[in-house]
């Protein structure tokens, strides 16, 4: 897993595992539009290994200075090896066109997996794939509060994850470190916090 990993954060960084404690390099990504659509011209990942800082190529002379000015801000960054095998799975992958599914899960396009409610048959929980590249998928979980505190969130991660490593990726997970609702989930789906960052600009 750790192979993949590492091929999915050189294909979306521009260069991993870093060479130096800081690693400022470019990449094709920084000037394209990812999973949303959207442009992303900073984005770097801090490890125990070092760090590594990928700007688009009119960023580069900015990239130190954004650093120091705290104007970066942070995600935990996880990612699973092995999913835990008790957990039973739940839902169904269904197209994110899907009247059924609610908007903040169209916009990851392909299939999403969701939760319906066996009484209403209304959503209740689902997750959506953010698919950066061929090695890396990011999973992301919404539960509707009617339906929170009943695990829903975290057999969703584990069956999401499951697919991901079914298919030949690596299955990561990012959430605020203030979020602490988010990061039991990813505990109990198996992805550790191993004191890895995610680095973005502020107000991206």
């Amino acid at each position: 897993m750790r192979d993949r990993l590492d091929a999915h954060l050189a294909s979306w960084l521009g260069e991993w595992p870093p060479s130096d404690e800081v690693v400022v390099t470019t990449s094709a990504a920084r000037t394209e539009p990812g999973w949303d659509g959207r442009v992303l011209p900073f984005v770097g990942v801090r490890s125990p290994l070092g760090t590594v800082v990928s700007v688009a190529p009119d960023h580069v002379d900015d990239a130190g200075e954004a650093i120091k000015s705290g104007r970066v801000a942070e995600a935990v960054f996880r990612w699973c090896e092995e999913p835990p095998s008790t957990v039973d799975p739940l839902g169904e992958w269904v197209p994110a066109a899907d009247e059924r599914v609610p908007q903040w899960l169209k916009p990851f396009g392909h299939d999403v997996l969701v939760h319906f409610d066996p009484a209403t048959g209304g959503y209740a929980a689902g997750v959506g794939l953010k698919r950066h590249d061929d090695h890396g998928w990011e999973i992301s979980v919404g539960t509707e509060p009617s339906h929170e505190g009943q695990g829903l969130a975290r057999r969703l991660v584990v069956t999401a994850a499951r697919r991901v490593i079914d298919e030949g990726r690596v299955p990561t997970y990012l959430h605020d470190p203030a979020n602490t609702a988010s990061a039991h989930v990813a505990d109990a789906a198996n992805f550790p916090d191993r004191g890895w960052r995610l680095l973005i600009l502020r107000g991206r």
